[in-house]
């Protein structure tokens, strides 16, 4: 059983509705989104950095 699940069963068990289920799905949803953007923003952000760099240099 996911962790996901086992969140999901005790809330509905809790709740005695989706409505909590369904937050949590969101909650989890955003948070992995979030961690996509941070690990796409730390890969390219030295590359993008020092481009602007050379940019700056150039036009300066």
């Amino acid at each position: 059983m996911t962790a996901i699940k086992f969140t999901q069963g005790w809330i509905r068990a809790h709740m005695g509705d989706d409505r909590g289920a369904n937050l949590v799905e969101y909650a989890l949803l955003i948070a992995l989104i979030a961690l996509v953007c941070i690990g796409a923003v730390t890969a390219l952000g030295g590359g993008t950095s020092s481009h602007f760099s050379e940019i700056t240099s150039e036009l300066g």
